[in-house]
């Protein structure tokens, strides 16, 4: 091993590999407890606890991947991944595979592939080449080109439909654009404006998407299958009060009166086992993973890293923070993952590749000097 190799080993933040790995192993865990239902003769394990193994190594994988090349390199690389991720997302009405009520994924024989998951990496990359080149604050002119940009993808997901994602991304955008600065010129007007364009969005909604936004605000006046999912969600979770059932011992979950409990609702089977202290450990886990990636942010040593690892935070942050909201009442139900927690193949692809250049970022943060 060179002497270039040990430096770039040293300067990886350990501290986020540490945190990656426990949640991977949490969310590999917690899935099999999920994947389990109780039958006359013991228990049986669905096959998404056998899947999500196999693509948690290749997350991994992927995110060693990531941290060997110089992401500096993206700056090339940002357009045509776009350029690719808007396409797969075009190919989706015509040729995509319809799950759970929703034409999403593509699929490729012997995996589904979503392309709106890629569509979050395109996204973040370009936004990060894009806003390491203008000029701080933002102006109206490099605000509304960043706008545009983000635009296209995100109007194909909204189509498929798929209001989480849409939402995760606009979020992720906004964030970045914070990061970055922007000049009150910019800033007041869209504060502004921000209540008359939701209002406009309110009629771009599916009428399910409304009566999700209704049971929200509403639950005493929701039928009961509006508001179902949140119910047993809330059960699920108290059952498990302080100290929890213990693993496999969760009765919600198990009798099957907990739905998706694989994948938006994954938490709720965790909280049940593990009850209150279980959950804030793993609530404590997460947030020295969210900080590990801001420390990485902080020590960046130009525009591009800080950038780039300040989106890849804010990707985590809002998916943890609605995903937690909803899954407690505290947010409408939009259908978002917890990150490792969940189940998701494409997804764990995703968060492997991410975080991959964040360690990229750190690594190379003294070879050269601060931009």
């Amino acid at each position: 091993m060179s002497a270039m190799d040990r430096r770039l080993i040293a300067h990886a933040n350990w501290g986020l590999v540490g945190c990656t790995l426990l949640l991977f192993t949490v969310g590999i865990v917690n899935l099999y407890s999920a994947s389990s239902v109780r039958t006359e003769d013991g228990y049986q394990i669905l096959p998404f606890f056998e899947k999500q193994i196999i693509w948690a190594f290749a997350g991994l994988t992927c995110m060693l991947v990531c941290a060997s090349f110089d992401y500096r390199h993206i700056k090339t690389l940002a357009l045509p991944f776009f350029l690719i991720s808007v396409v797969l997302l075009a190919l989706v009405p015509p040729f995509g595979v319809v799950v759970n009520n929703a034409k999403r994924w593509l699929s490729f024989g012997f995996f589904n592939l979503q392309p709106s998951e890629i569509a979050k990496i395109s996204v973040l990359l370009m936004a990060a080449v894009m806003l390491s080149k203008h000029s701080k604050p933002l102006g109206w002119g490099s605000f509304i080109s960043i706008l545009l940009i983000c635009s296209v993808p995100c109007m194909l997901i909204l189509s498929q439909p798929d209001l989480g994602t849409t939402l995760n991304l606009l979020l992720l955008v906004g964030g970045m654009i914070l990061f970055t600065g922007i000049r009150m010129s910019v800033f007041i007007p869209c504060l502004i404006g921000f209540p008359i364009l939701a209002y406009i969005g309110w009629f771009t909604l599916l009428d399910y998407q409304k009566e999700r936004v209704y049971s929200f605000i509403n639950p005493a006046k929701a039928s009961a299958k509006a508001i179902y999912h949140i119910s047993q969600s809330k059960i699920t979770i108290g059952s498990g009060r302080m100290w929890g059932n213990s693993f496999l011992e969760g009765t919600q979950s198990k009798l099957r009166f907990l739905p998706e409990k694989h994948t938006d609702f994954a938490i709720a089977v965790f909280g049940e086992e593990w009850g209150f202290v279980g959950t804030i450990t793993l609530m404590t886990l997460f947030c020295l993973f969210l900080l590990s990636i801001i420390v990485t942010t902080r020590d960046a040593k130009d525009r591009l890293g800080s950038t780039l690892c300040a989106g890849v935070f804010f990707y985590f942050f809002w998916q943890i923070l609605i995903n937690i909201g909803m899954v407690v009442g505290l947010m409408p139900v939009v259908g978002i993952p917890l990150p490792f927690i969940s189940y998701g193949g494409t997804a764990m692809i995703v968060n492997g590749i991410l975080l991959g250049l964040v360690l990229n970022v750190s690594m190379r943060r003294f070879m050269f000097k601060s931009q």
